[in-house]
């Protein structure tokens, strides 16, 4: 494959040229890449910036709220000055002022059962950094239904979760991986606090997001192992990390044998 960096390319990626699994094929892949992050706040902050930085050549990113002062603890990617700007009109600006070989596209709004698949079928991976299960089941929904592969994370408080759902794929014997329903079949039905309500950890929020990034360029360019088939548990206060395996659920109502969610009609 011929591979066609610029000098400045060159220069600016050269930390990941010198990888011998990367290379230069690898960062011009990076560049052909579509990625869209749900959310621009407390993941979505270090998420965005590790993707650009890292040369991901299209990122879009869809939030339907403004920049407010309780945000700058731990959403990194907005300024003081920002406040009052719509969040993904500051995250265009601080992410092409970082690296302007990346195509920043924002879409002001909110995702739902209207347009998640029209937007997923534009992007190669999609990010979760959204902050309640509504939205993360329908990301997982789609993801699945559109054969896009999800990287998600959750926050709250001192802990956090992350997990990378491609049970679109199979292998050689038919098997394939779980999606987050098969995990947690169905949004809780008792209200679970928000970090708004329950608080979290600013610093906690830089870590998860970015093992989202790292997640992220290791599936688009086939490296090291998926997290597929587990969920990695932080705990912020022990500093503890714990990998725990989980496996795909034949009842799963999305991607078991028996399949009753087959659109988004249910959100």
């Amino acid at each position: 494959m011929d591979v066609s960096l610029t000098q400045e390319q060159v220069n600016r990626y050269a930390r990941h040229i010198l990888l011998k699994e990367v290379g230069g094929v690898g960062q011009e892949k990076m560049l052909n890449s579509r990625v869209l992050v749900i959310g621009a706040g407390g993941l979505g902050s270090p998420l965005l910036l590790y993707l650009a930085a890292a040369g991901i050549g299209t990122i879009g990113v869809i939030d339907d709220d403004n920049v407010d002062l309780s945000n700058l603890q731990r959403q990194i990617i907005h300024k003081t000055s920002s406040i009052g700007a719509k969040k993904v009109d500051s995250v265009r600006e601080a992410l092409q002022s970082i690296n302007p070989d990346v195509e920043v596209i924002p879409i002001f709004g909110r995702l739902n059962k209207a347009n998640a698949l029209g937007l997923f079928k534009d992007y190669d991976l999609v990010v979760d950094g959204s902050d309640n299960f509504e939205t993360r089941f329908l990301v997982n929904d789609a993801s699945y239904l559109t054969r896009r592969t999800l990287v998600s994370a959750a926050i709250l408080r001192f802990d956090g979760q992350i997990g990378t759902f491609k049970a679109f794929l199979q292998s050689g014997d038919g098997s394939h991986g779980p999606c987050y329903r098969c995990i947690f079949r169905d949004p809780p039905e008792n209200a679970v606090p928000t970090c708004a309500e329950a608080g979290v950890m600013g610093a906690l929020c830089g870590l998860m997001g970015s093992l989202q990034a790292n997640e992220v360029i290791k599936e688009l360019l086939g490296l090291g192992d998926s997290l597929s088939g587990s969920i990695l548990i932080v705990d912020g206060l022990s500093t503890e990390f714990r990998k725990i395996k989980v496996k795909a659920d034949p009842e799963c109502p999305l991607c078991g044998t028996r399949p009753t969610i087959t659109d988004l009609s249910i959100h």
